[in-house]
């Protein structure tokens, strides 16, 4: 009759040495699931595109002439903030300035700069199809700094005024704001323990 193998005791040295692998991969599932989710290494280096979805909340000034009775022309002068989401968004909240010039009979169009937390800046323009009720902004990457240096790619928004005083000042908020970025090669970094000139 074959002897059946004993048991671990909960202090033999097998029964620790299980203990110890199940607490040392215990610690490192919560690592993983307590950091911060980063995109992958091709993303983060800019080797690829970022989707981003997002909101577009501003203030300023709008001030408008009318000309003629069918024809309104208005130039806007707005600061803000952008939070975005998405897995792989360049950032999650900037600083968000844009001048936009709006002609009813022509459409629209603007300059934009995002600001991050960094100060690095990503600029863009913005054109828009008219001023009625769920008309698109389209925005279109066209370079920045430090980690947005050769920035491009678009993105695109439906804008809503959720107040409008007389004096000319506005508010709004973007409604289904959703693009994609690619930013340029970053320059190296300068090798600290090298010779200096």
């Amino acid at each position: 009759m074959a002897e059946k193998e004993a048991i671990p005791g909960p202090f033999s040295p097998r029964a620790r040495h299980i203990a110890l692998r199940t607490v040392a991969l215990a610690g490192l599932l919560a690592l993983a699931a307590c950091g911060p989710a980063s995109p992958p290494e091709s993303v983060r280096d800019g080797g690829g595109w970022r989707e981003f979805q997002g909101t577009w909340t501003a203030a300023g000034s709008r001030h408008t002439i009318r000309l003629g009775s069918d024809r309104r022309s208005s130039v806007a002068n707005l600061n803000g903030s952008l939070l975005l989401s998405g897995p792989a968004r360049p950032g999650v909240g900037f600083r968000a300035q844009a001048i936009v010039l709006n002609d009813s009979a022509t459409g629209m169009v603007g300059r934009s700069v995002w600001i991050d937390e960094r100060g690095d800046q990503v600029y863009s323009e913005l054109r828009g199809e008219g001023t009625a009720t769920g008309s698109r902004i389209f925005g279109t990457f066209v370079g920045g700094t430090g980690r947005y240096s050769g920035a491009e790619g678009t993105y695109e928004f439906s804008w809503r005024f959720v107040l409008e005083a007389e004096d000319g000042s506005v508010q709004g908020q973007s409604v289904g704001l959703q693009g994609r970025v690619r930013t340029g090669p970053q320059p190296a970094a300068p090798n600290a323990g090298g010779p200096r000139p």
